[in-house]
């Protein structure tokens, strides 16, 4: 199978890697990034934390939470052998926002910097934690997957319900505050955060990776798989841990980001031509960072005045992915 897609994505992607370190809303000249990149003696100590305190975490955080949530959307539309299936679908994104709300809407005040707070990544840990909990018991009673879709999909509505409600009894303040975590933003993670948001972030791929063969057993049906020895209960169990942990990092640091999750792992399958998860998972994190990467640095361009929301640019690029997606869906065979 040929591996030049996965040439070509991770060339692209260590492009715009760098590319985020040497550009931003703030102009800093191409020589000094990299004399305080390769740890010169720098007498701009703004330039310096720019680049070191900002760019640096912003970037590894892009990479990470781009290969994350490009993970789990593959995890899910091959569980769920549905094409339009995404990290949210299962209501995993909205009980983790609505975790973040429960801190920030009732807090007892406006929390500052909410994407800075551990309230804030705890909330939507237990958020998803919690929404996980009632969609692993369901899916221990239904065997259907259209029918455990349906539920999370209803899983969702109501944690938006309860957002919204959230809202209404919240302050102006802290419903602002809210609002702004909710547009997401790569650069929340801070250099004391960052350790933590790499560690989790690695142990949700790696166990993606880990998944790699019950994944392509699946493929072929439940019932091919379970000849072929795989635990079907307690793939779907895990394919939900890890989907869950993979969204529940990235949306209690970054916001719940749309259509990456959706769409990348089209992109990846349309490069690689191919459903076999060893080649088309690769693919899909790589892709996965590459989208993530290329969309902060369209955020934070130097010619802005500020910095746009992350989920102000995301549809633009997943958006025409999903369309043609439908518009081709009896052309293209994507669970063979």
């Amino acid at each position: 199978m040929s591996k030049k897609p996965l040439i070509i994505l991770s060339v692209l992607t260590l492009l715009l890697f760098i590319a985020n370190l040497f550009m931003g809303s703030v102009y800093i000249p191409f020589a000094d990034v990299l004399d305080i990149l390769i740890g010169g003696d720098m007498s701009n100590k703004m330039a310096e934390s720019i680049v070191i305190q900002s760019r640096l975490p912003q970037a590894i955080t892009a990479l990470l939470a781009g290969a994350s949530l490009a993970a789990a959307g593959l995890l899910l539309q091959t569980a769920f052998s549905n094409p339009l299936a995404g990290p949210s679908i299962l209501g995993i994104t909205s009980g983790a926002s609505l975790g973040v709300a429960v801190v920030m809407l009732m807090g007892g005040g406006a929390l500052g910097a909410i994407s800075g707070s551990i309230t804030s990544v705890l909330g939507a840990f237990i958020g998803s934690i919690l929404t996980l909990g009632v969609i692993i018991l369901f899916s221990m009673v239904v065997r259907s997957n259209v029918m455990l879709l349906i539920v999370g999909i209803m899983v969702g509505y109501v944690a938006n319900s309860a957002i919204t409600l959230l809202n209404f009894f919240s302050s102006e303040q802290n419903v602002f505050s809210y609002t702004i975590w909710g547009m997401g933003d790569f650069s929340s993670v801070s250099l004391t955060d960052l350790p933590l948001f790499v560690i989790i972030s690695l142990i949700g791929i790696t166990l993606s990776i880990l998944l790699i063969k019950p994944l392509n057993a699946l493929l072929l049906g439940d019932r091919y798989a379970t000849n072929l020895g795989v635990n079907i209960k307690r793939t779907r169990i895990l394919l939900l841990l890890c989907t869950g942990l993979l969204t529940a990092i990235v949306t209690s640091y970054c916001g719940p980001i749309s259509f990456l999750g959706l769409a990348v792992p089209h992109v990846a399958r349309l490069m690689t031509k191919s459903s076999n998860h060893h080649t088309l998972l690769p693919a899909t994190l790589l892709a996965g960072a590459a989208t993530a990467l290329l969309c902060t640095l369209l955020c934070s361009m130097p010619w802005q005045s500020g910095v746009l929301p992350l989920n102000a640019i995301t549809p633009i690029f997943g958006a025409p992915v999903i369309i043609y997606v439908i518009v081709n869906r009896s052309k293209i065979e994507y669970f063979n």
